[in-house]
């Protein structure tokens, strides 16, 4: 038998004929450069579409969570400054005084960067979806609300400093951070987030498991014919490079395929919330750096598929040996 090693482009072959021997196996008629030893890739198996499945998932979560991270920071810088007074009396014209007295009170307090006194029309039209026409009937006594805007954040400090300037000028009146109103929404919007991430994670493994149980069938499936190419001197980089070529193809299709579907289904959503017309909404709108991150997703699974196969088939030929 001639000599024997790797064809073009490493793919693992036989050079020259070989003379007939009852007892040897039957070979693959050699051709130019080598005959292939291992069948050539193919997309008809379930793996690229396991894998476009997975990649689909893991795009969709990514940008959820991220969406959920730039509406929580959007509310937060919004709201870390905001202050709340609320003027509580039952007679129009008493609150309206108290309200202006309140405005006055504020109006040029150290930290007090804007003071505005809320218009009873806009209150109702806010109250209006829950009470019905009778927020502007006069019937509910509606507090007198002002908005304070700081030139820092909220604190505790500051919270007492604006009670303090209202102490005399309108006793009684509530003082709040209107991000304290917000506290619980952005605890539940820290959970979807790392809700999120722990659903990559989850699909990261899922995708690992998968690709594993690909490499271990397809080596188990050529067994014979590695064992025969290995005694003809083919290193195991050599064959591990044929499995890996399979593998590179069938992830880089099914992540194709996957980022495709997962990035359409992002950008459907994206438009159904824009719709809304909402300012929190728009909060969560995905930045350019989001949507590079969001690219890197079926990059990282194509590398994560390799790393795994690589592997595994490590493992299978050490085992064989």
């Amino acid at each position: 038998m001639s000599g024997s090693g790797a064809g073009e482009n490493g793919e693992i072959g036989l050079g020259g004929d070989a003379p007939a021997n009852d007892a040897a196996p039957a070979m693959p008629r050699p051709t130019r450069g080598g005959a292939r030893m291992l069948p050539a890739p193919r997309f008809s198996g379930p793996i690229p579409w396991v894998i476009a499945i997975l990649i689909a998932l893991v795009v969709i979560a990514a940008a959820g969570g991220l969406a959920l991270r730039n509406l929580a920071t959007s509310a937060q810088a919004d709201l870390s400054s905001a202050v709340t007074v609320q003027v509580i009396e039952a007679n129009p014209d008493l609150r309206a005084q108290r309200g202006a007295a309140a405005v006055k009170a504020l109006t040029g307090v150290d930290g007090v960067q804007s003071v505005r006194l809320v218009p009873e029309t806009e209150l109702a039209a806010l109250l209006e979806p829950w009470l019905g026409a009778g927020a502007a009937s006069g019937d509910v006594p509606i507090p007198a609300l002002i908005d304070v805007e700081l030139t820092t954040n909220a604190g505790p400090a500051e919270i007492a400093r604006i009670e303090a300037a209202l102490q005399t000028a309108v006793p009684g009146a509530r003082v709040d951070a209107q991000s304290d109103w917000l506290r619980p929404v952005y605890g539940a919007l820290s959970a979807l987030q790392w809700l999120a991430l722990g659903l990559v994670v989850l699909v990261a493994l899922a995708t690992a498991a998968a690709v594993w149980l690909a490499a271990r069938n397809a080596f188990a499936s050529a067994r014979d014919t590695v064992e025969i190419i290995h005694l003809l001197g083919a290193t195991d980089r050599q064959i591990s490079a044929v499995f890996l070529r399979t593998v590179l193809r069938e992830a880089s299709f099914g992540a194709v395929i996957g980022a495709a579907l997962g990035g359409g289904a992002v950008w459907l959503l994206g438009q159904q919330f824009a719709a809304l017309d909402s300012g929190m909404a728009s909060g969560g709108v995905l930045t350019l750096a989001n949507w590079l991150m969001i690219g890197a997703v079926p990059v990282a699974g194509v590398l994560l598929a390799l790393l795994t196969a690589r592997i595994t088939i490590a493992l299978a030929l050490k085992d064989m040996l």
